[in-house]
This record gives structure tokens, sequence and C-alpha cells, in this order.
């Protein structure tokens, strides 16, 4: 279209200097000038075109080039999931091999693909040699084979080698066993058994041998309509002849084969066989029914091994929406029996099933829901819908793909249920941890190996005057020490670089830290550097500056009062020993003055040195009181139990209190004892019971009114010994009773009398000793009651503290 223009163009000059008289020659030149012009203009546009179609043409070449490499992915994805592994040789590579699929499934776990070509390693010396060989045969001369060889595990492997080209291939996949030779089930032969069995055409299964291990019910049938016995195994329904050219056809093809055959009165069949990850299946077509679209079946049949053994639930649907394939994962997920998910159902009736049965996702329109979901019929590319929230709890993912190139969808669903509650679990705990640490007083930093902070709390930014806002997200430690260095000049960098050491230490035998750091700015702050399980370091900070203070004023005061305590022994044992000796001389003459020199005496002056007698012996009480205490508080006293007559016992307690209180017993005697007849026998320390039951008389004698009673009792229950002290005084208030359990005698008592407020102190400290207790309780209208409640067997009791 272009050519034309360009002609009359360049012919334009010469047309106008034809056509133009000779007095116009001076028009010439400018016709030649628009002419040129034109023509510049008109080539321009026609370079433009050129540029724009090439662009364009670059464009889909680019966008083809992709289509083919996505297309390449998923063929290789394909080959990976697969349980086999695949090793190409290809030109581009430059001889180099590639390797597709699972090691694993070939090779012991942990082993590296490449690690294939190195036969000696996973196979015997013979099929390592012979195996050599027929790839040596496959790369140099394109001899394509099919073999079977036996691994050092004892595993049996079907290897396949063939030319594609200018390429060599290799695969390798385990073989298939027989499960009713070993004894043992395969999911594998389970689920193609499974499969066979519902087709109501005449199906087997053979293994790597090309031996019959398996017929579903319609070949059997057939095989005894044909005369060939079926008790004995499986029967093989072709002639040898026939048979041996099948099978032989079947060894070279990596399609499905099929052979017409003629089974006389039984009718014509076209038998079609295909291979599996282990082994072959097959089935026997009557020739006078249509075959179906080979893309529709004879792919899908031909993974059928592969989605089987997934774990994974998958269902494969054809264009027409009828179920192709499922593997038992599928009818497991949707806990559907097996003669329902009968090949060639509707994908429509499943849904309206798992509707009826509550296993679908709640709708308001569930039509408007199904037809939605069947949109992926009509999709070309992998789509992951929405999860669906089923109404038992559950929530599956579900994606779906096209089939192939004549439209159908596979399916593949996934449980998230686990995954999600397991995510949720994490979450919660990940914020409660989170939560704790963040509540800490502590100051709290994690550091992986690479030196970076991964996880901390506020109080380190508090503790340390971290801006943890200006220093990202993950700062290293040395980020750390420059930002503590800036906050504090004088040592906060070399204190973080100090702790750098216990971070970067991969030392797998170094152990934990601890220590004290103390601050410029003084502050005390104990830290310790923990190494956690995965090899990240904790380091925990704690200010203790005021704690530290508060032990340092606590061991002082202690230090006082040791020093004070021993102080107070020195006082009581000196005092003690100082006041015993004038204390026996005035006893003594005060004895004499009443014995020998009482005659000449007044009575006033008798009177007087019947009270200093009285004091006399009150102050011996008192001090040999508080040398008891004394020995007590310094753990050395100790009991001498002995068999104890209880009366014995009360009479001694009473002659103190008569030395003591004379105006207790007057003319009318206001000390009642009463002793119960027949008491078992007591052990205990005498003299500590006697001190027990003086003190408790005199605490009573001190408070009681002139003239009270006071009533002292002596029974036993059970394996317990019990003394009772009743008087008439103001009674006990809380207070008093509280100061049973004290040192000290309370003061406001409104007694006649005052001890040295060591009375009761001793009377618990003896009663303890001897594993009993003491108790007060308030008589009605007045008075009190002390109950002494003792073990019958005292020396069994040990020191008081």
């Amino acid at each position: 279209m272009a050519a034309a223009p360009l002609a009359l163009l360049s012919a334009a000059p010469a047309l106008a200097q034809g056509l133009v008289p000779a007095n116009l020659g001076g028009v010439a030149p400018i016709a030649v000038a628009i002419g040129a012009g034109g023509f510049a203009l008109l080539s321009m546009a026609v370079v433009r075109s050129l540029m724009r179609d090439g662009r364009m043409a670059r464009r889909r070449a680019a966008e083809q080039i992709a289509g083919l490499r996505a297309m390449v992915d998923e063929y290789e994805n394909l080959i990976a999931a697969g349980h086999e592994l695949t090793v190409l040789w290809t030109e581009q590579d430059g001889g180099r091999p590639r390797f597709l699929g699972q090691a694993a499934a070939v090779l012991p776990p942990g082993r590296p693909a490449e690690s294939i070509l190195n036969l000696h390693s996973w196979l015997g010396a013979a099929d390592a040699n012979r195996l050599a060989t027929q790839i040596e045969n496959l790369r140099m001369h394109g001899h394509s084979f099919s073999a079977s060889v036996k691994t050092l595990e004892n595993r049996l492997m079907r290897v396949t080698g063939w030319v594609l080209g200018g390429a060599a291939a290799l695969r390798l996949r385990p073989a298939f066993v027989d499960p009713s030779a070993t004894g043992l089930a395969t999911s594998e032969a389970d689920s193609v058994r499974a499969i066979l069995h519902l087709l109501s055409k005449p199906a087997f299964l053979r293994d790597d041998n090309d031996r019959l291990v398996y017929a579903n019910p319609a070949y059997l049938a057939l095989a005894q309509q044909c005369g060939k016995p079926v008790g004995q195994g499986v029967p093989e329904l072709l002639d040898a002849r026939s048979l041996a050219n099948h099978l032989a056809a079947c060894r070279g093809s990596e399609t499905p084969v099929s052979l017409p055959v003629d089974f006389g009165r039984q009718g014509r069949f076209e038998l079609v066989e295909f291979g599996l990850a282990e082994g072959r299946a097959g089935y026997l077509r009557p020739a006078d029914e249509a075959a179906p679209a080979p893309q529709a079946e004879t792919p899908l049949a031909h993974i059928g091994g592969i989605v089987d053994a997934l774990a994974t639930p998958i269902a494969i649907f054809n264009a027409r929406r009828e179920l192709v394939q499922f593997n038992a994962a599928y009818a497991g997920l949707w806990k559907l029996n097996r003669k329902f998910l009968a090949l060639g159902v509707d994908e429509r009736a499943i849904l309206d099933k798992l509707r009826t049965e509550g296993m679908l996702p709640s709708q308001v329109d569930y039509h408007t829901w199904r037809a939605k979901h069947l949109e992926s019929y009509t999709r070309k590319e992998p789509f992951e819908a929405e999860p669906w929230h089923l109404p038992d709890g559950r929530t599956i993912k579900v994606i779906s793909a096209p089939a192939g190139p004549d439209g159908g969808v596979i399916y593949v669903f996934e449980d998230l249920t686990e995954r999600l509650e397991l995510e949720s679990t994490n979450k919660a705990f990940t914020n409660v941890l989170r939560e704790t640490i963040n509540g800490l007083s502590e100051a709290v930093a994690v550091f992986g190996t690479n030196g970076r902070l991964t996880l901390s709390n506020p109080q380190l930014s508090k503790l340390w005057k971290l801006p943890m806002n200006e220093l990202g997200t993950n700062p290293h430690i040395d980020q750390l020490a420059e930002a503590s260095g800036r906050a504090i000049p004088e040592d906060g960098t070399s204190i973080w670089r100090d702790l750098k050491r216990g971070i970067i230490d991969l030392n797998p035998t170094r152990t934990d830290q601890t220590g004290r750091i103390n601050r410029s700015d003084n502050r005390l702050i104990d830290y310790a550097i923990t190494r956690l399980p995965d090899g990240q370091t904790m380091m925990s900070f704690l200010d203790v500056t005021e704690s530290a203070a508060y032990s340092k004023v606590l061991k002082e005061r202690n230090d006082a009062l040791v020093a004070a305590d021993r102080l107070k022994d020195a006082f009581v044992e000196n005092v003690s020993y100082e006041l015993r000796s004038p204390l026996t001389n005035i006893i003594g003459f005060a004895d004499l003055l009443a014995g020998t020199e009482g005659s000449t005496l007044t009575e006033r002056q008798g009177e007087y040195i019947d009270y200093i007698r009285a004091s006399s012996v009150t102050l011996g009480v008192l001090i040999d009181n508080i040398l008891d205490l004394a020995s007590v508080d310094a753990g050395i006293a100790e009991l001498k139990p002995e068999v104890l007559d209880v009366p014995a016992l009360v009479d001694k307690a009473k002659a103190g209190i008569m030395a003591t209180f004379p105006d207790v017993l007057g003319d009318q005697p206001n000390l009642v004892v009463s002793i119960a007849d027949e008491l078992p026998e007591f052990v205990g320390d005498g003299t500590r019971l006697v001190q027990v039951l003086y003190n408790l008389l005199s605490n009573a004698a001190r408070f009681s009114p002139p003239g009270g009673e006071i009533r002292l009792s002596a029974s036993h229950r059970g394996d317990r010994m019990l003394f009772v002290i009743d008087d008439e005084g103001p009674g006990l208030t809380e207070e008093m009773k509280s100061a049973i359990l004290t040192r000290l005698d309370n003061p406001a008592s409104g007694g006649r009398q005052r001890g040295a407020g060591l009375g009761l102190s001793i009377v618990r400290t003896f009663v303890n000793m001897h594993g009993g207790t003491i108790s007060a309780e308030k008589r009605e209208p007045k008075g009190s009651r002390i109950i002494v409640n003792l073990p019958l067997n005292g020396a069994m009791a040990g020191v008081a503290e």
C-alpha cells in the first residue's frame, strides 16, 4: 500500500518538469522541494509503523516465552510432586544432569539427589554395574531400557530410561509389591484396588513383574465365562503369544496401550492398560461402546496412583462435572461412603448431599453459592476460594485448578482447623509471654546469634535510657552501646561492650553468667546472661540500688543487735552472779535474826524481818528465771526427765507460794488444791515443772483480791496431764491472753504486786520444752483460768525455740 504513494511522490518532479512550460522554469525548484518534504514525512510515518509493529511482536514473544516458562514450571512441579526421581541430560545444560522429584523416594533419608548417579552407594555391585552399562548405552547410543534393581536396603526399584529428541531421561521409582505375597497392605495397593473394585467393567492390576495380582468381580466373571479357572489366582484371558506381544508393547510405552481382543461368544473387547507409580492397571471395554475422549480419562487415570498416595484430600471431575478420581483422604474429610462416591457421580449431587448432612458452610442462598463454586469449571488458572467454615467447627481451604485442555477441575482440600488453633494458641501464648515480660520489674533483652535484639520490654529502655523508637525494630548491640554511651557518657559504652562478650560467645560449653554493675550514676545493676536452647542469649537487669541500701542498713542493725545480745548475755551472767552473792548474805542474816534474835525483836521488827526474807526469796526466784531464760536462748537448756510424784510437785509449788506470799495462807486458807486419784505415771523434769506451777500460782496470787480463792487442780485425760489454776482476779483481757506467749507480763493489769516480767515467759518456755501447751480463759462473772496440758512422757519433747 505504501509503494504506490512513494512511486507517485518520486515521479512528481519529472511530471512537473514535463508539464511546466519553459517560461515557468523558475517554479521547478519549489516543486522539487515540496515533493522531497512530502516524501520525508511519509517515510517517517512508515518507519514509526514498522517500529510499533516490532515492539508489539517482541511483547507477544515475551508473553509467549513467559507462558512457556510457566508451563515448564508446572510440569516440573507435577513431576517433583510424584513419588519418584527423574534425571534429565539436555544439550542446553551441556550434558549436566538435572534432578526432578523426591530423592527420598529412592535414596535413604538425608541423601542428596545428586548421589543417585553414584550407583555403588545405594545398589549392590551386580545391579550397579548392569545399570551403569544401560545408562551409558542410553546416553551414547539412544537405547531405551526398563529394569528392576534392588537397593542395599532390600527395596525394589523400577528404573526406566528413554530418549527425548536430543535429550535423555532416567526415571526411578519404588516398584509395586504384592500385598498378598508379603502379608502387608499398602495404601497405594488398597486405593487402586478400591477404585478397580467399583468399576463395572472387567479390570485388573499387575505388579512390576507383569504378574496379575488383582482382578475385580467383573473380570473374574468374564474369566469364568471364558472357561478360565479362578480358584488358583487371577487367570490371564489372552493366549501366550498375544500376551507376550501386549506386555512388550506396555514395557516400552509411557502412554496407555490398547489392544483389540475377541473372546468369541463373550464378545469383542478393547484391552486398555496403563502404568501406575507401582505396576500397571488395565480394563476391558466392549468394542461396541464408544470410547471416551482420551484426554478426559487417560491422563487422570495415569496419575491415579499418585493421587491415591497423597494424604491431602483430592478430587478430580471432568468437564461434565462427573467424578473421575478421588483418594481416601477426600472421602474421609467429608465422611462420605465409598458406595456413594462411585466414579461418574455429579459434583452437584455431592454438594447437595453434603448440604443435607450439614457438612457445608451455612448459606442464606445455597443455590447462588453453589453456582459460584461451580464457576471453577470455567477458570483457566488455579484459584483459592475463601475458606469454608463448617458447622462442626472445622475450617477447610479449597483450591481449584483446571484438570486439562478439555475441561474439568482438580480440587485440593486442606483442613486448616488444627493449624488455625495452633496459630491462635501460639498468638495467645505470645501475647501472654509479651505481657508477662512487659510486666516484669526486671529489664529483659534477648539477642540473636547475629548480635541483634529480638525481644525486649519497656524496662530495658527505662533502665538504660535507650531511645528504642530511634533504634529501629532489631538494633544491633553496638547500636545499644552507642546510645547508652550518649545517655551515660562516663561508662555506658564500656559496660555494653563488656556485656557483648557474653552474647557473641558461640562456645557450646559456655555457662551462664551473673554479676553486679556499679554505674557511674551510683546505680547498682544486677545482671544475668542466660543461654537459650535455640542459640539466642537472654540478658536480664535489675536495679538493686534501693534494696542494696536496705540490705546495708539491715546488716548494720543486725550487727548491732548481735552485739547487744552479746552484751545482754554478759550482763545477765555478771549481774546474776553479782546479785546472788549479796542476796545469799541477806537471806542468811535475815534467817539468823528471825531465829536467834527473834525473842529480842519487837513485833514490828519481826514483820520487817519477814518482809526481808520474802523479798529475798522472790529476788532469788527472779534471778533463777533470768538464768533459765539465758540458758534457753543460748540453746543449752536441757530437761532431766524422771518419774514424778504429782502431789509432791504441788506441795513444792505450794511451799514456794507460802514463802513468797505469806498472806495467801491466813487464818482461812484460800489456796485450794485438788488432785485426782489414781493418776498415771508422769515423766518430766520436776524442777522445771515446779517452776511452772510456782509462777502460775504467784501470778494468780499477785492479781487476786485480798482473801480471794486460788484453786490448783491436777488430773489426766487420755495420755495428757492437766494442771488448771483458777483465781478470782479481775479476769483476762485479750492483751493478757497474748502475754502468755510473750517475754513480759502486762504491766497495766492492775495487780497488787508485779514481778520482773519473766513469770509467764518461764512458764511458756518450760511447757514447750515438755511438748505441752498453755491456754488462758476468762471466768464468769470474774476471774481467770490457766490450763497447762502436758504429755505423760515429757522426756520425748525437745527444747523449745
